[in-house]
């Protein structure tokens, strides 16, 4: 059976799709783990049943999104986020914290991984090209469908045991970044100007987070692809086993 990979949703309070409150997100999503091997479905915002939620799915995918970060996880005391309110971060923090202590798999993406980063104690800055002051747009250097810069993976990382390289070509389509961590979490990969773009945190089965967006690339040998195919063979297992996700 295919194992079952939860999605939260994202939320708009009024757009193209409807003046009334609602969920939406890209369908990349869910093809790619389609694709990948899984069942993916979309998880909406219902706090009071996250614990019958997480007794359903075998692994979970927190993807990207558009929403105000928690003003403490700034670097700077005047640090403030530069998008909207949502419901989504209340849900996505306290469904990220309750599979983390049941050891359920979890692929964060973009602002998904900002969100385990964050919960972890991570600092964040709001303008990554005014932090770094890099020559590398990463909100609008190219559309999502092509890569826009490299990343070096770190040495004996899951993702380098997952891509099998130690660096490969990624999108990008960012504003904000992880710049301080702490011993909760591994960097994995560095972009050629310096950004955080991966994290992973140590002692569970499968809790990885990356900054760019690899369900645009749904190619069998793509790097980004296997991040699919690794959370869904380490959805699939008992225990951890690095060397049959890697081999996949």
């Amino acid at each position: 059976m295919r194992p079952s990979i939860g999605i939260t949703l994202d939320w708009q309070k009024e757009g193209t799709f409807s003046k009334r409150p609602h969920h939406a997100l890209r369908e990349h999503y869910f093809n790619v783990v389609e694709k990948a091997g899984g069942l993916p479905f979309g998880i909406p915002y219902a706090p009071d049943r996250i614990n019958d939620y997480l007794d359903k799915v075998d692994g979970l995918v927190i993807p990207g999104g558009f929403f105000e970060s928690p003003k403490k996880w700034y670097i700077s005391d005047d640090g403030k986020s530069p998008y909207e309110p949502s419901p989504r971060l209340e849900f996505d923090l306290a469904l990220i914290k309750s599979a983390l202590d049941r050891d359920i798999p979890i692929l964060g993406i973009c602002a998904g991984m900002q969100l385990m980063g964050g919960l972890m104690g991570c600092k964040m800055t709001e303008n990554l090209q005014e932090y770094y002051n890099t020559d590398i747009d990463h909100l609008n250097k190219k559309p999502a469908e092509e890569v826009a810069h490299y990343v070096d993976i770190k040495a004996g990382t899951l993702l380098e045991k997952i891509t099998g390289h130690s660096r490969i070509d990624v999108n990008t389509a960012h504003r904000e970044a992880i710049v301080e961590t702490n011993d909760s979490v591994i960097v994995n990969c560095i972009s050629e100007d310096g950004i955080i773009e991966g994290i992973e945190i140590p002692g569970k089965r499968f809790a990885l987070g990356v900054q760019w967006h690899p369900e645009f690339f749904s190619e069998n040998e793509n790097p980004s692809f296997k991040l699919f195919k690794a959370l869904v063979t380490a959805s699939s297992e008992k225990t951890d086993n690095l060397c049959k996700i890697a081999a996949n």
